[in-house]
């Protein structure tokens, strides 16, 4: 892979995740919270078992520091899960640059690896036989968890007939989002009420401008990416990347098309190029190495676009920029496949113990103590509580002097709605993600995975003209012009109409059943 290649990868990477990520909320008294009970299987085969506790090696993504001292908390999960179903675990946290590499790394060498999450890419993973179909082990193995998700949720991961994994419990439904600086919207005389969608942001920018000359409006939430693609409305990327989209659906129709030749897309290059030509977006924003909420911490951006559940995201974020940020929405939430499988929580197929990397998977969505102590740490130490749901660092500590804690990670991992939130976090977000998940607009193509392994050469051809098209035109540095017409035919000449035929075959054939 080349240079430009390996990091626009990192890149989606980074901002996938960091809008799947929702406002950490807990969970109020519902029947989701079993902590202290397991499966009456899980129950019998561990008070039963003579042999010595499986070890089973965790992996997940955290955006906290790495933590040195992982030994206690493991031994604190090992308390709870040996007695329950007769598994000891290993923790491998690790970074967002590191991430991806470091499970490849392990399904190559077929050790160190028995459970992990996807990003964006069970698809792929699936066609690479990477995660193990647990379709004939969930019900005996994962049966709370199962429960729990719903069946429309394990459709989202379910590719040819067979379940792949359990998508992380979180809400999914997730809207666009302006995250910006609530005292310079308030110097510069704007009521956030008054912006309904993206066309309205001209004048907000024009007035910060002119305001304060040195600060950029508007900044990427990564390299060669504005986040204008996330507030048109009734888009399904059909297991494509949210950011990457090739052969897509366009509100109620079946019909796959080239998102390149759209009218939408047209629109958000040209309004991006306004924004360029007036300077309300960084020069450099498509070849940035710096993510949104960097460029927002070193204080001179007044705003990004990115997509959360529910309304109260801005609480971490202020918390991690030291500014008081706000949020408004510039949209409404849009259900796909994409929106629920992403991250889903798999059995490696290298995994020595699937029945045993199953049995974990099943009490990171239903037993509390177990969730909590992967996500905070151990009580006293690493937080205290300050109420049955909310929980903060000790007095004159954060996340980077605390012994442990993944926090940040507070959507990824399992089920979010038995995990304690943090200080200051209202739980009606909690009842409001619930909600959304519920009754949000879906795509007609809801549950539909696309199997690529039929055009895996010119989806890699293709991805590579993406890379060296897209960055320009998402972000107003080229004339859409010009470069929408060159795109297009290169794009065509690398494969995407075999891909669009492709998609759409299987895709009819999924309607039919």
């Amino acid at each position: 892979m080349n240079k430009k290649n390996t990091l626009w990868s990192l890149i989606t990477l980074l901002v996938l995740v960091s809008m799947l990520l929702s406002s950490c909320a807990g969970a109020p008294e519902t029947d989701q919270e079993t902590s202290g009970t397991s499966t009456e299987n899980n129950s019998t085969e561990a008070s039963s078992a003579t042999e010595e506790p499986v070890e089973i090696h965790f992996a997940f993504l955290t955006f906290n520091r790495i933590s040195e001292d992982l030994g206690s908390v493991e031994s604190a999960i090992d308390e709870i899960t040996v007695p329950k179903i007769n598994v000891k675990v290993k923790l491998h946290p690790y970074s967002i640059a590191d991430y991806s590499q470091q499970i490849n790394l392990s399904l190559q060498s077929g050790e160190g690896l028995d459970v992990f999450h996807t990003l964006g890419d069970l698809p792929q993973q699936v066609s690479q036989n990477k995660v193990t179909d647990i379709t004939d082990m969930i019900d005996q193995y994962a049966p709370e968890a199962k429960a729990i998700v719903g069946d429309n949720f394990l459709k989202a991961s379910t590719v040819n007939g067979k379940v792949y994994g359990i998508p992380a419990y979180k809400g999914v439904a997730m809207a666009p989002n302006l995250v910006y600086r609530a005292d310079i919207m308030e110097e510069i005389g704007v009521d956030p009420d008054t912006i309904k969608s993206v066309d309205d942001l001209g004048d907000v920018f024009a007035k910060v401008k002119e305001k304060y000359p040195d600060m950029v409006p508007l900044v990427p939430n990564m390299p060669g990416e504005l986040g204008l693609t996330l507030t048109q409305f009734g888009i399904d990327p059909l297991s494509d990347s949210y950011f990457l989209p090739k052969a897509v659906l366009m509100g109620d129709s079946l019909q796959v098309v080239n998102y390149y030749e759209t009218e939408e897309f047209k629109k958000v290059a040209t309004l991006a190029r306004d924004w360029y030509n007036k300077g309300y977006i960084l020069k450099d924003a498509a070849t940035t190495t710096s993510a949104a909420l960097e460029l927002m911490s070193a204080g001179n951006a007044f705003s990004y676009i990115a997509s959360y559940a529910g309304e109260q995201a801005y609480v971490q974020i202020a918390a991690q920029t030291g500014h008081d940020i706000r949020m408004v929405r510039l949209g409404e939430p849009y259900l796909n496949t994409g929106s629920i499988n992403a991250l889903t929580w798999s059995v490696a197929s290298t995994s020595k113990n699937p029945e045993a990397a199953l049995k974990l998977i099943n009490l990171i969505f239903s037993d509390k103590d177990v969730i909590n102590l992967i996500i905070y740490g151990i009580e006293g130490r690493d937080y205290v509580k300050v109420s049955d749901d909310h929980v903060q660092y000790p007095e004159g500590q954060d996340a980077n002097t605390v012994p442990y804690t993944a926090q940040l990670s507070c959507g990824i991992v399992g089920n979010q709605f038995i995990q304690y939130a943090m200080a200051g976090t209202d739980m009606a977000d909690l009842q409001l993600m619930l909600e959304e998940n519920q009754n949000s607009a879906v795509s007609p193509a809801l549950g539909f995975t696309f199997d690529n392994s039929s055009v895996s050469n010119e989806e890699s051809a293709v991805l590579n003209v993406i890379n060296e098209y897209l960055p320009g035109l998402n972000t107003g540095s080229v004339d859409p012009e010009v470069e929408i017409p060159n795109f297009v035919a290169k794009l065509k000449a690398a494969g995407l109409d075999k891909i669009i035929a492709a998609k759409q075959a299987q895709l009819d054939e999924w309607a039919a059943r």
